[in-house]
């Protein structure tokens, strides 16, 4: 099927140019992107094309363009808009071109209830993996992330922390405006469009996007299976990533179910006695719960530590570059960082 039509019109060619490139890096962008630097080659485009979103430039927009059959508008400005454009919403050009597409996301999102139907199957697969140990462990989180991003130099990768403390914001020095829980209020309301929704809050960590986690444990304790199975099949069938990588915690009601969703369930492990005897009582639990095929998909992994976790500030690509990068592409088969 093909994508819809996500175009960019600004007068400042080099602009233009710039975020294309940037939009057509981007793996899990759902639309066709092109780029104009003149308000003429757009109409006529236009004209000929149907186009179901387009972000121009203040000095570009005119009556013309308003007048064209877009399914959206958004106008990108330099600060505040000319009267006559009030009626359509504004997002700032001079700020990260993750940031500007995160906000025209949530825009569209925000007005656009797409049905499931409309939405066009981008990829083949979605493979999930998951990343859970019943001992917890801070250096879980260090690896699905370092697993995240290798992965994600060749595919389109998207990261969940399901952990009821990710502690992401101090880790990261940066507060969220939105996270997981307002995406599973969605779910639980059952909103159409949950990936466009979802496109608006993804964040960008090096080549991987990624759901700020949720601030309240209260909010992994409270969702259904039955939510956390929809938000996945929805991620599966109506977006363009072609992997998932889940960071597990032991918050999740029937995590045995969500386990069994993941073609490989990556497990740090302990070689204390006492850590031995809890993964045998979960291995155990997984055969009386009828879940064997669990255990012939999980990969133990005593997990090297190295001086990458401590840096300050923290940067989720330097993990790739230390000691858990290299544990990770041997792991993977892969030679090249």
């Amino acid at each position: 099927m093909k994508k819809q039509i996500f175009a960019v019109c600004d007068l400042e060619a080099e602009y233009a140019c710039n975020f294309m490139d940037y939009l057509n890096q981007k793996k899990n962008i759902p639309f066709e992107i092109q780029a104009f630097t003149s308000v003429e080659s757009l109409v006529a485009y236009v004209k000929k094309n149907p186009v179901e979103l387009l972000l121009i430039s203040s000095e570009a927009m005119c009556r013309e363009v308003g007048e064209l059959d877009i399914g959206k508008i958004v106008i990108l400005t330099e600060g505040s808009k000319p009267k006559e454009l009030e009626k359509y919403t504004g997002v700032y050009k001079y700020q990260a071109s993750s940031d500007v597409v995160r906000e025209v996301m949530a825009c569209y999102g925000a007005e656009k209830a797409i049905l499931p139907a409309q939405l066009p199957v981008l990829k083949k697969t979605t493979e999930i993996l998951g990343v859970y140990s019943p001992l917890g462990g801070c250096l879980q989180t260090f690896f699905a992330l370092t697993l995240a991003q290798i992965l994600g130099r060749e595919k389109s990768v998207l990261y969940l922390n399901l952990e009821e403390y990710a502690g992401f914001e101090e880790l990261m020095q940066k507060k969220f405006l939105h996270t997981l829980s307002d995406l599973l209020y969605f779910v639980k309301q059952g909103s159409t469009g949950i990936t466009v929704k979802m496109n608006g809050m993804a964040e960008s960590m090096g080549n991987v996007d990624f759901i700020p986690p949720v601030q309240s444990p209260e909010d992994i304790r409270g969702t259904s299976w039955q939510d956390w199975e929809h938000l996945l099949q929805e991620i599966i069938l109506h977006s363009s990533y072609e992997m998932i990588v889940l960071d597990i915690g032991n918050g999740i009601e029937e995590v045995f179910q969500m386990l069994d969703m993941c073609t490989t369930v990556y497990t740090p492990i302990k070689t204390d006695k006492m850590s031995r005897s809890k993964l045998a009582q979960f291995e155990e639990l997984l055969s009386v719960r009828d879940y064997p095929q669990i255990l012939s998909r999980m990969v133990k992994l005593n997990l090297p530590y190295g001086q990458e976790v401590l840096a300050e500030p923290f940067r989720a690509e330097q993990l790739v570059w230390g000691t858990l990068g290299d544990f990770v592409r041997e792991l993977l088969g892969k030679d090249e960082v």
